[in-house]
């Protein structure tokens, strides 16, 4: 009897401290655990933002509202072009998001067309050159830089031909160049130090600042420097004769513009009548322009006369800009 009481007095003892030790050292042992985790989590998130906050040696691009439609064209190339012209103006918009709102006005230009303009035709030619607006304004943009970086490069030549005579290096003359310059001359030329910074070489920061770039002056005299640091020749008589063409080449530019500007003018105002005779028709003879709007004969006239006028105007701008 007293052997059966001690057993089963052990086995309650057991269970006892099984269930105090359950209650009371089971949820410390799992909220000291959630606790551990919990600062693990911190750390590799303090740690990760440290990493974060120091400079990535990779560039990354985010993706677009439009990213999709991106994916869609890309086998194309249209893209790819289009990003390169982008990045040429300096502006920060993606390529896929520039064809998106292109997309979204010529349909939404199209659908308003259609409460005015029956034909179908007539909707479409004026939608595409509505939805050609924002493509049309981002090359207008990146002509602009690019005439305005042309005009900087001889001046830009001349202070680096100055720092190479001073005894300095080529990789010292190109920071000068990214310090006493304006934009956009000193922005490209900052992108190329900062490439060289990270790890990039010469040669390799010269050809990417080229195809930013698209100046044939400005190739020269990549191609000149890149001829320096693999010949050891002296460069600069040649970089001096380079900026001197630079020059000349601009100033006949000017000159022929200045001799042409009656010829262009005139240009202008030719292509212009038209548009501005049929402004002044849709107000004072709306009948007029009703027939060549919805009608079908008159429409395929009127069509006609839209892309002959279109051609006109490219024909005329490139006769009256002819490259030096």
């Amino acid at each position: 009897m007293l052997g059966f009481f001690l057993v089963a007095f052990a086995i309650f003892s057991l269970a006892f401290f099984g269930a105090g030790y359950y209650v009371f050292s089971v949820p410390q042992q799992a909220a000291a655990g959630t606790l551990h985790q919990r600062l693990r989590e911190l750390r590799a998130r303090a740690a990760g933002e440290r990493r974060s906050e120091r400079a990535d040696l990779l560039r990354r691009e985010e993706r677009g509202t439009f990213a999709w439609l991106g994916e869609l064209i890309s086998w194309g190339g249209t893209l790819g072009r289009l990003q390169q012209y982008i990045n040429q103006a300096d502006l920060k918009y993606r390529a896929a998001d520039v064809l998106g709102i292109t997309a979204l006005l010529f349909v939404g230009a199209f659908l308003v067309l259609g409460l005015f303009i029956p034909l179908l035709a007539i909707r479409i030619l004026f939608s595409v050159l509505i939805g050609a607006l924002p493509i049309l304004l981002i090359l207008r943009k990146r002509s602009a830089r690019l005439t305005k970086f042309e005009s900087q490069l001889p001046d830009a030549i001349d202070l680096f031909n100055r720092s190479m005579k001073a005894g300095h290096n080529i990789q010292s003359g190109l920071e000068t160049i990214a310090t006493e310059t304006a934009d956009p001359m000193r922005q490209e030329f900052k992108k190329l130090m900062e490439e060289m910074s990270l790890g990039s070489t010469l040669d390799a920061a010269l050809h990417n600042l080229g195809q930013r770039i698209p100046v044939i002056d400005l190739k020269f005299f990549i191609t000149g420097l890149i001829l320096q640091r693999q010949t050891g020749a002296n460069m600069v008589a040649v970089l001096e004769n380079l900026a001197l063409l630079v020059r000349e080449r601009l100033a006949l530019h000017e000159k022929l513009k200045a001799a042409t500007a009656q010829q262009r003018w005139s240009a202008s105002l030719l292509c212009g009548m038209p548009v501005f005779f049929g402004l002044v028709l849709w107000f004072m003879k709306p009948e007029y322009i009703d027939i060549l709007v919805n009608d079908e004969t008159g429409s395929k006239f009127f069509i006609y006369a839209v892309i002959s006028e279109t051609l006109g105007i490219l024909v005329i701008r490139k006769l009256s800009n002819p490259k030096i």
